[in-house]
């Protein structure tokens, strides 16, 4: 008689919260909370040691895959990281240069779009947000399926975000006469800059649309409920 497979044990709760690509979403916050305490009396470090955890992020993912270790704790932990860490950015950015609302604004769009992502695929009972193959838009479903493409969008705005903290040299500067200057100096820096911006503003179009995506899926979630006998 042949022996039956016996089932795969089920992971514990600590053996989740000791994944691989967890322990490096653990890293990522204690780099960032020595960062951004560092950041006004030691601008390359912050940059060096912000970037280091942005690079992270690829890591555990990438961990996750190759060691069969994803899980809905590490997705939040890891979307909850980006946006917090970005959000602290900005909001440091937002009090360097003028008009300040230019970043905050930034900030309010990034949280309120891959939150209305993450709960509309909650909703529609996907197992990532990255799920948008119904959507109908080209730009959109692009930017979630080619990985290169997300990551140079992604990137671009952190560099972006790091190169302005970097060049900033008091807390009154008008954003627009700097990124002009800068982009006027034909330097290495202001090519950074330059393929920078391009990548940043494709990723807040994206932004944009991720938001309203989102939002008519809640909204078609609250109709298609209310159709049920």
């Amino acid at each position: 008689m042949a022996n039956k497979s016996k089932p795969k044990p089920k992971p514990s709760q600590l053996s989740v919260y000791l994944y691989i690509p967890n322990i490096i979403g653990y890293i990522r916050i204690l780099l960032n909370c020595y960062a951004f305490a560092i950041c006004f009396s030691s601008k390359r470090l912050f940059s060096a040691l912000y970037f280091l955890s942005f690079v992270c992020d690829a890591v555990d993912g990438w961990c996750a895959r190759k060691f069969n270790q994803a899980s809905t704790f590490g997705a939040v932990l890891d979307m909850v990281t980006d946006r917090i860490s970005t959000a602290c950015l900005l909001v440091i950015l937002s009090q360097v240069y003028r008009p300040s609302l230019v970043f905050l604004s930034l900030l309010a769009l990034d949280i309120a779009s891959h939150w209305l992502q993450m709960y509309s695929s909650f909703l529609a009972g996907k197992a990532s947000h990255k799920d948008v193959k119904d959507s109908s838009n080209w730009l959109f479903k692009l930017y979630y399926g080619n990985r290169m493409f997300m990551g140079y969008c992604c990137v671009a705005c952190e560099v972006l975000y790091i190169a302005l903290f970097l060049i900033s040299k008091n807390h009154t500067e008008d954003l627009m006469d700097v990124v002009v200057t800068t982009l006027k100096e034909g330097s290495p820096l202001s090519i950074l800059v330059g393929i920078s911006l391009f990548g940043c503003s494709i990723k807040q179009i994206i932004n944009i649309i991720q938001m309203k995506t989102a939002a008519d899926a809640c909204v078609l979630y609250d109709t298609e409920k209310k159709q049920k006998p």
